[in-house]
C-alpha cells in the first residue's frame, strides 16, 4: 500500500508520549531537525532526508499535529515520503549520512580510551552503513 501524503497525515491515530518533558525535548529535537533539514536542501555538505526522517520519528511521538504537518508539506514531504513508501533515499543522502556517520564514530573512537568500546562503535557503524547502504536510490 502506498502512503500518500494526505491518506497518511490523515489516518495516523499515534497518541503522544505521556510525560510532558520528553514530549517538549521530542518536539525540540524534532523542530532543530527541520530547519538542519532545511539547511540541507541549500547546502550540498548537510544531508537532507535523515535529518527530516529524525524530525518525523520525533513529530509522532510528540505533535499528532506537527507530523502532520511534515508529512503533508508539499516540499519537504517528498523524503519522507519517499523512504516511507519503501523507494529508499537518494544517492547522494546515502554518501553524506554513511560520511558523516564514519566521521563521527572515528573522532569518538579516539577519544574514547576503551578498546570495547571502540569495537562497539565499530560494529555499529558496520551495520548502520549496510542497512542504509542495502536501501533502494531513489531520484527526488
Amino acid at each position: 500500500m502506498a502512503i500518500t501524503n494526505n491518506a497518511h497525515a490523515k489516518t495516523l491515530n499515534r497518541q503522544p508520549v505521556a510525560n510532558s518533558i520528553v514530549r517538549l525535548l521530542l518536539l525540540g529535537a524534532g523542530n532543530i531537525s527541520v530547519a538542519l533539514g532545511v539547511v540541507g536542501i541549500f547546502l550540498p555538505l548537510l544531508p537532507t532526508t535523515p535529518f527530516l526522517l529524525l524530525a518525523a520519528a520525533c513529530y509522532v511521538r510528540s505533535s499528532n499535529t506537527f507530523y502532520s504537518w511534515l508529512v503533508a508539506h508539499p516540499v519537504l514531504s517528498k523524503y519522507i515520503l519517499a523512504y516511507l513508501n519503501g523507494e529508499g533515499i537518494p544517492r547522494k543522502a546515502k554518501y553524506y549520512t554513511l560520511f558523516t556517520m564514519w566521521l563521527t564514530m572515528a573522532v569518538s573512537a579516539a577519544i574514547v580510551p576503551l578498546w570495547q568500546v571502540q569495537l562497539l562503535l565499530l560494529c555499529i557503524a558496520l551495520m548502520v552503513s549496510t542497512y542504509i547502504w542495502r536501501l533502494p536510490n531513489t531520484d527526488l
